[in-house]
């Protein structure tokens, strides 16, 4: 596997390049990551269970 590699922030599609140094990864930034988690707590994204 190579040391590092491009994903699309989930919450913006910006291109974040997956590495060690990447304290946010998969996001782009710290807002991004908030703002995910902000919708969970909300309930606007849940994991569907029967």
């Amino acid at each position: 596997m190579p040391d590092k590699f491009t994903v699309k922030c989930p919450t913006c599609h910006k291109i974040v390049i997956w590495q060690k140094s990447s304290p946010y990864r998969p996001f782009c930034s710290k807002r991004c990551r908030l703002i995910d988690l902000g919708e969970w707590a909300g309930e606007k994204k849940r994991i569907s269970s029967q």
